[in-house]
């Protein structure tokens, strides 16, 4: 395999207000998804979630197994006969949900894919399907965790954290990372400094990510982090370029602060701008923010500053991903809640940098926004498509010894394991439409 590369597409989605209507957003959502990897045919594909459930866990995360059963039946993944599935289901364990679930297809062209046991500190085979649902705690070939509630003292239960798995493809080992940071509470308070409270926020969650990579006991590798950073612009200074030459007035409410306003009005008392706890209105929100992209909005964002010598981003050349109308008549449409911001992010190690082929070729590297004329939810989906080289090294200090020969189904036990002594442990093997063999289904715990 010398010499040659693998197109790799990798795709994040903060999912939660799909699932809010399921009959409808589910289809859309998946159909675009679909259509994505026709036109762009990668042979190994990593889908991160965030939300997993919607934001109502009780009546809404039935929906997830029907989510992915339209992923594994369609026409489009038939031939990827290496799947894995991770969802972390149990909203019941307070200390331990993030609501993340990664998702991982390879194609059967792949023959030398092997996966990272953080057990047993170990590659072992990637072949056949599998989906680990519900309370995932004990299963070996992924690491989560959910980051400490002090950093982030706001809210009063976080779901935020990052789930991570480890892979060896043609010989090749690199990281792919599911993150989560925590989001903006009020645009007021994010308007009184750069950077605001939120953003020293995910600022110290991401710094103790890395740190932890870095410092862990498994060997360093490349790595890809991508999901939901919930990075925001420089809120203080977008207010500051668009009310520049009008007339603030603050309205003060007497029920409470949520509702007081802050408008900056023209010479003719025409308001421009509304800025409340929850409101960011322009008076041209559809044109401002989208027109080039938002490219004047890009000197805003600021976010990604720090970690310069750490990470690394292709250009961005589409608009904010978020907050987009979560209806099919607004799909094109943000929400006059908060500013538009480029949320959702796929970010890479430079080690990484250096596994992508053709970088400075046109067209080799697409970086892009998911379902521009689609209702997807509030997140549009971002994917960086890539081909990463083979035979390109592997991890740095751990334990990096191979398992090559060791079939999938020789550690489903060890996997299944209840993760306390009053869990239920259920294995089910379902068949779906296009598989040749069972799909194996694990749930850890009954939630």
């Amino acid at each position: 395999m010398a010499g040659q590369s693998t197109p790799v597409l990798l795709v994040t989605a903060n999912v939660g207000s799909i699932f809010e209507d399921p009959s409808l957003m589910l289809k859309l959502w998946t159909e675009e998804f679909l259509s994505t990897i026709s036109r762009l045919d990668p042979k190994f594909i990593a889908l991160h979630c965030q939300e997993v459930g919607g934001k109502n866990y009780e009546r809404s995360m039935k929906h997830v197994e029907y989510f992915v059963r339209l992923l594994m039946s369609s026409e489009e993944l038939r031939l990827f006969d290496k799947v894995r599935v991770y969802l972390d289901e149990d909203y019941s364990s307070a200390e331990n949900f993030t609501a993340l679930g990664n998702f991982y297809f390879i194609h059967e062209s792949m023959s030398d894919v092997l996966i990272w046991d953080f057990s047993a500190m170990g590659f072992i085979s990637a072949k056949g399907k599998e989906v680990h649902s519900g309370n995932i705690e004990a299963v070996s070939t992924k690491e989560k965790s959910k980051f400490p509630q002090d950093f982030f003292p706001e809210c009063k239960w976080s779901r935020k954290g990052f789930l991570r798995t480890r892979w060896s493809l043609n010989g090749t080992v690199f990281d792919l990372i599911n993150i989560h940071l925590f989001h903006d509470a009020s645009n007021f308070i994010a308007v009184e400094s750069f950077p605001s409270v939120y953003c020293k926020n995910r600022r110290r969650a991401l710094e103790h990510t890395l740190d932890r990579f870095h410092n862990d006991d498994y060997g360093t590798a490349p790595f890809f982090v991508f999901g939901d950073f919930n990075f925001r612009t420089d809120a203080q200074g977008v207010v500051k370029k668009l009310a520049e030459g009008l007339n603030p007035v603050r309205l003060q409410s007497n029920k409470s602060t949520d509702h007081t306003k802050l408008q900056y009005r023209d010479g003719t008392s025409q308001v421009i701008l509304s800025l409340g706890k929850k409101e960011f209105s322009h008076q041209d929100h559809q044109t401002v923010f989208i027109e080039e992209n938002g490219k004047w909005l890009r000197e805003f964002d600021r976010e990604l500053e720090p970690f310069a010598d750490r990470l690394y981003e292709f250009p961005i050349s589409f608009p904010p991903s978020y907050p987009f109308e979560e209806d099919r008549k607004g799909a094109e449409c943000y929400m006059q809640t908060r500013c538009p911001s480029w949320c959702d992010r796929v970010l890479l190690s430079n080690s990484a940098k250096s596994l992508t082929s053709n970088i400075n070729e046109p067209g080799s590297v697409q970086y892009g926004l998911m379902g521009a004329g689609t209702c997807m939810g509030d997140h549009k989906p971002v994917y960086l498509k890539v081909s990463l080289d083979s035979d390109a090294g592997s991890t740095c200090g751990g334990n990096t010894k191979h398992f090559n020969n060791v079939d999938s189904t020789s550690f489903t036990s060890e996997h299944v394991a209840p993760a306390d002594a009053d869990a239920t442990t259920i294995t089910r093997y379902i068949h779906i439409k296009h598989s040749d063999s069972p799909v194996r289904i694990f749930k850890e715990t009954t939630v």
